[in-house]
């Protein structure tokens, strides 16, 4: 395998289609879904408020799904931070309990809270996000280059509309104005054909918008530039992500998935069995040391502990070893199993202060490879590190426990023992 090589595997059958991210054959991001069946989280509604809720600033809309959904007073008031009043209004003064309200999923529903929606609209595109009411021009967080950020905001600002706003997404480097321009226009020219559709007559909730289905939404977000290799498993795949992968410029693109027929690529490349053992409560270390992961629904605990490692020199140098390589393991992780919310790692104790800012930078390089926005916000007086990693849906499907019904629920079904 090339060094640094980065590969997509791609396997469907009859239901389910699964897709698996290798960065130089480490399992790194993994997909499953039902091929009939998309996500939640980017769909737009139009809904009804069922509840205002004065002392949270809140109210709950009926959108058509199982449970409620939440809107928050941040999320009524204006996309771009500059046009918000200083004090909030009371949140009665912007809806009404029964009022006719078009809002987007922000976040999928989670355990037993409903989805939050949310007025300000997003349309994700190749190149960018367009939010036809924002009126600001963002940059992905992943371009560093000042000058790459500038020229790119440039591009943007000039083919936008007053009042409208963009965030340019990381597969914009490197590409011609005329290719971001043209992603512009036709989420414009989507954006207008769902205003059309709110304003027909028809059942309220209902659904006006929703994104792509999992395999092509993953493919304009995944499949860029960077990748060396997709591996399909059948004729039918590869007619379909060809097909798919169609922007100007992208042919050298196509040209990179490969079929492999009759071949299971999950197993032939080793993520099956990588996200077998990355699924564990405890994952061991390539040094011999291991995690400990405990999930809860306020927030997910790593505990890091050096296991059979013994090092070579002395105590410190083994500690910091073992914590350099758990935090390269706890990024990976999260990504791998689409971890959100509060996140606390609890480090061996480490003696230097300077140690202690490498393992911490160690951590913040490796996150920097996640799409999900994550921050790390430090080490805390009891020596914990805390961050956050963006919500958006419920982690994976595979890793979610099922508490066991023979116990009453003192203890957890691992995902292999589920039914």
């Amino acid at each position: 395998m090339l060094p640094d090589m980065k590969r997509i595997l791609v396997k469907s059958d009859v239901e389910h289609t699964e897709v698996a991210v290798l960065e130089d054959g480490r399992l790194v991001e993994y997909y499953k879904g039902r091929r009939d069946q998309g996500q939640l989280a980017g769909n737009i509604y139009i809904g009804r408020v069922t509840r205002v809720l004065q002392g949270m600033q809140s109210a709950f809309v009926d959108v058509g799904l199982e449970r409620n959904a939440f809107l928050y007073i941040d999320d009524l008031l204006p996309a771009h931070l500059e046009k918000q009043p200083k004090e909030k209004p009371p949140v009665h003064e912007l809806v009404r309990t029964g009022q006719e309200i078009m809002v987007q999923v922000a976040k999928e529903p989670v355990g037993t809270k409903g989805a939050r929606v949310t007025t300000h609209y997003a349309i994700p595109g190749r190149f960018g996000v367009f939010m036809p009411k924002a009126d600001y021009v963002g940059v992905s967080r992943k371009i560093e280059s000042a000058a790459d950020r500038d020229r790119l905001k440039r591009m943007a600002e000039r083919h936008l509309l007053t009042g409208e706003g963009f965030i340019v997404r990381t597969a914009a480097l490197g590409e011609s104005e005329e290719a971001l321009a043209a992603d512009l226009a036709d989420l414009r020219s989507r954006w207008h054909r769902l205003e059309q559709a709110a304003k027909q007559p028809g059942a309220v909730p209902r659904q006006i918008y929703s994104d792509l289905q999992m395999l092509p939404r993953l493919m304009r977000d995944l499949f860029k530039g960077d990748v060396d290799e997709l591996v399909v498993n059948s004729e039918e795949l590869l007619r379909e992500i060809r097909g798919l992968v169609t922007a100007p410029g992208a042919q050298e693109l196509a040209e990179r998935v490969r079929l492999r027929r009759d071949v299971d690529p999950m197993a032939d490349y080793g993520a099956s069995r990588q996200l077998e053992m990355s699924l564990k409560r405890k994952v061991w270390l390539e040094n011999g040391g291991y995690l400990i992961i405990d999930q809860t629904e306020a927030l997910t605990v790593f505990d890091v502990n050096t296991g059979k490692y013994t090092g070579g020199v002395d105590l410190e140098q083994t500690v910091f070893d073992t914590n350099r390589e758990a935090a390269r393991e706890i990024a990976r992780l999260l990504r791998l199993r689409d971890i959100g919310g509060l996140i606390i790692i609890d480090f061996i104790d480490m003696e230097t202060e300077a140690n202690r800012a490498q393992v911490l930078g160690e951590l913040e390089r490796e996150v920097r490879k996640d799409r999900t926005k994550a921050v790390v916000a430090g080490w805390t007086r009891l020596g914990l590190v805390e961050m956050t990693r963006k919500k958006v849906r419920d982690s994976m499907e595979a890793s979610a426990p099922q508490y066991c019904q023979a116990c009453g629920g003192s203890g957890l079904l691992s995902p292999s023992n589920k039914k």
